[in-house]
């Protein structure tokens, strides 16, 4: 991009510098064959993990003045194709000084080059954008295809760092949200892919991505702000965060739990909200969820108050969405239920155990929505907001 502000088309300046930005491209792409940035609140994300390194990359931000939050390589990336892509940045930033920032952002959300190779949009939810979450592919686009193999490895590599090293890493939780947000806005329409552990180890992964999913579709379909959607993501992503300080034995037992077990398998919900709140500020939402999703509406349940109160709102919308996705698990010596079964057992706790408005909401939102529930054992794609079959 410097060549082009300093060199005239034709100048073998310009030539030499999308030689070598070709060159770096190609070695990237042999090691990610799709490699995906967004440029969201100062960071910079490439797939599910933040480049803290790039924090305040003066660039991201002149990409995202022109409606460049997001930007697809898909291997293989010809040199004209960049040449392409590079010309476009270029005019565009150019057109900021002629029209001004809003003219070129509205003009410029979405776009491709001539082979696809290289795509880029606006990340949004709820028709808002960055910072927000998802992103909405238009239809100009050709169809995305989605793996949620980066954000099941992204939530794993996360509860390792908690569990071994005693970190939060706060930035990738959020970055996870985000991705699984773009997941959820394929094609301009709302998904819900929930995903069916392989093995009874990786139910403390696909429990929290489900959860988060699930937290995310009922807030926006109860019309929450775009930052509000994204903030009960992450607390719904870090619902069950205390149970990683609780013993490995305990928490994937695969036999039936005793009275003892399920007493210290309560502990995990004070465990989560110390944790948030002794490691990271501006962790008050997350550790409220932590500490309330196991309340029920009369204030019973656990961890026992000694003053009885009503739940937080986001804790109400967790507690169904938690509660939804363990009926539809299998559990040791428990089988998972159907989805109808699931939503007829939290239904029936409209009112008592959960917010009957949640549970109405909840109940609407998974019989309009599409939704399916797909192995984790394997990559999942989704194709322009499409789930594939069972």
């Amino acid at each position: 991009m410097s060549a082009h502000n300093l060199y005239a088309p034709g100048h073998p300046s310009r030539d030499r510098a999308i030689d070598a930005a070709h060159q770096a491209l190609g070695g990237l792409t042999e090691i990610d064959r799709d490699a995906t940035f967004s440029f969201l609140d100062g960071e910079v994300v490439f797939g599910p993990r933040v480049l803290r390194e790039l924090k305040g990359w003066e660039w991201a931000t002149r990409l995202i003045s022109i409606g460049m939050e997001r930007v697809e390589f898909t291997a293989p990336v010809g040199r004209e194709a960049l040449a392409e892509f590079i010309d476009t940045v270029h005019s565009r930033l150019a057109r900021i000084h002629e029209d001004g920032p809003a003219t070129s952002r509205r003009d410029s959300q979405s776009g491709a080059v001539a082979d696809r190779s290289i795509r880029w949009g606006s990340v949004s939810l709820g028709g808002e954008s960055a910072g927000a979450g998802g992103y909405q592919a238009p239809p100009t686009i050709a169809p995305v295809e989605y793996s949620l193999a980066d954000e099941l490895e992204g939530v794993a590599w996360l509860q390792e760092q908690v569990r071994d090293q005693g970190n939060l890493p706060v930035a990738e939780a959020t970055a996870v949200v985000r991705s699984l947000a773009v997941a959820m806005r394929q094609g301009g329409k709302l998904v819900l892919p929930l995903l069916d552990m392989a093995q009874f180890s990786q139910h403390m992964v696909t429990h929290a991505c489900n959860v988060a999913v699930l937290s995310m579709g009922m807030a926006e379909y109860l019309g929450f702000a775009p930052r509000e959607v994204s903030g009960l993501g992450v607390a719904a992503l870090l619902h069950d965060i205390g149970n990683l300080s609780l013993p490995s034995e305990l928490v994937n037992k695969a036999t039936p739990y005793t009275d003892a077990d399920r007493l210290a398998m309560q502990a995990h919900t004070v465990e989560g909200a110390k944790l948030l709140l002794t490691r990271h500020r501006h962790m008050d939402l997350a550790a409220v969820v932590a500490y309330e999703h196991h309340l029920k509406l009369d204030g019973t349940g656990y961890p026992k108050l000694r003053y009885p109160r009503e739940p937080h709102f986001a804790s109400r919308v967790v507690a169904v969405a938690e509660v939804y996705d363990a009926f539809c698990t299998s559990w040791p010596a428990v089988p998972a239920l159907s989805p109808e079964e699931a939503l007829q057992r939290v239904e029936a706790q409209s009112g008592r155990a959960f917010d009957a408005d949640v549970v109405t909401a909840f109940g609407r939102l998974m019989r309009e929505a599409t939704s399916q529930r797909l192995s984790a054992s394997h990559p999942i794609v989704m194709v322009d907001g499409e789930l594939p079959s069972s």
